[in-house]
């Protein structure tokens, strides 16, 4: 049934031959495009009105609205502002469900199991507060590529619960066999563990870890998992079944595209009761998933506006972006494997990865260095990158390509790169 609603709502978002700058470019009579259909993407390019005297890569923070998407958020703020609380009291309900309903089906999930919210900092924070099963002397357990408020709140839920942290580092080089068997002696070392918090691609290194295998091991041992998809859905094309979890929260102004403050909470049908409502949760919400977080006044032209970044995301096509965010990462990482002293953090197996990958100079292991290094790209290069810290092994800087980056943008990191150093 969740399959056969997704592909329901894929097939719909074909049919309407969508045009993404004024060119139809999708439709039955097009196939799928190529990664390296250049062509194709320079059309998809042009739907994004962006910075055009900077090479930007840089494009973790949040995702940009493509032009129809941010041409009908505006006329969504005009038409909330000019209704004012008769919008909100007469039609929000209404809209409100059928952006849940779009949503639900476009991740394969049933509509009861989601909620939207501002991000996915916001439903992280409701799921790991309100996590209810932990006891007096059991453990959590997160890693060094965790998100660091994330990682706070797992300190504050240990803190609340009674209970110990086990703080573990991820290995580099990383493999995907080799990421499952750390989390299954790391498990096997502290039976305490109760509660995981796993980041399905992390913002540090762009590492995107087997979470279904990790997730399946986890419960086998009565471990409950609590997953940070932040980066991960439009990033890459998965469903929620496809990673198992049963708790995850998302983000929608990321990969998905939607307007800044946007997210959801997933709680998978039958666990809602491990996860108490929100303190300040209204009564007729505590037996809802929208019961977990409580945002109050949200952005409603943002949420209206949801179904267009969704149809979007889907008329490009969630397989054929992942596609091509590897073959944008693989361009400039090919390029450059080999540049005596760069260290390439995020492997090549392309289980795990997607677009983002983070580099360090070896040695150079200090914010100072990487900032720097970013820097240097930037001042010389036109380049635009993030230098992150928290990485157990040391800083080091990401570099993150979007739709409507080229090929030329990114053979451009590489060739700074070699020429950095060279010099």
């Amino acid at each position: 049934m969740k399959a056969s609603r997704r592909t329901l709502l894929k097939g719909a978002a074909a049919l309407a031959a969508p045009s993404f700058a004024g060119t139809a470019l999708a439709g039955p009579s097009r196939p799928a495009a190529g990664a390296d259909d250049e062509a194709y993407w320079r059309e998809v390019a042009r739907a994004y009105d962006v910075k055009t005297d900077i090479i930007n890569l840089e494009n973790g923070y949040w995702g940009v609205m493509a032009r129809p998407v941010a041409e009908r958020y505006l006329e969504n703020v005009k038409r909330v502002n000019h209704d004012n609380s008769f919008y909100a009291r007469r039609s929000w309900g209404d809209d409100y469900r059928a952006a849940v309903a779009q949503l639900a089906a476009a991740l394969g999930a049933r509509e009861d199991e989601i909620a939207i919210t501002r991000g996915a900092t916001e439903a992280l924070k409701g799921l790991i507060a309100g996590y209810n099963r932990l006891e007096a002397g059991q453990a959590v357990m997160y890693a060094d590529l965790d998100y660091p408020e994330m990682i706070a709140m797992m300190d504050w839920r240990a803190a609340k619960s009674g209970c110990g942290v086990v703080k573990v580092s991820i290995p580099e080089p990383s493999t995907h066999d080799g990421l499952v068997a750390f989390y299954k002696k790391a498990l096997e070392d502290n039976p305490k563990v109760k509660l995981l918090l796993l980041t399905h691609i992390s913002n540090r290194t762009g590492l995107a870890i087997p979470l279904k295998e990790i997730v399946a091991m986890a419960r086998a041992k009565g471990v409950d998992c609590i997953v940070d998809a932040a980066h991960s859905w439009g990033q890459m094309d998965f469903t929620a079944d496809d990673i198992g979890a049963d708790f995850v929260g998302y983000n929608l102004h990321k990969w998905i595209g939607a307007p800044i403050g946007a997210g959801m909470i997933y709680i998978r049908k039958g666990r809602l009761d491990d996860i108490s409502p929100d303190p300040g949760a209204p009564e007729y919400d505590l037996d809802r998933v929208s019961g977990r977080i409580h945002t109050g006044t949200v952005d409603f032209a943002a949420v209206l506006t949801l179904p267009d970044a969704l149809k979007f995301h889907l008329d490009v096509g969630p397989a054929q972006k992942a596609a091509r965010f590897s073959y944008l990462r693989n361009l400039w990482v090919e390029a450059s494997r080999g540049l005596p002293g760069l260290q390439i953090l995020t492997p090549d197996d392309p289980r795990l990865h997607a677009a983002i990958t983070s580099i360090r100079m070896e040695g150079q292991t200090s914010p100072e260095d990487n900032i720097a290094l970013s820097k240097r790209l930037f001042d010389e290069f036109n380049i635009f990158t993030v230098h992150r810290v928290g990485v157990a092994a040391g800083a080091c800087v990401r570099v993150t390509p979007a739709l409507y980056n080229s090929s030329e943008d990114v053979m451009a990191l590489a060739k700074a790169l070699k020429r950095i150093i060279q010099s």
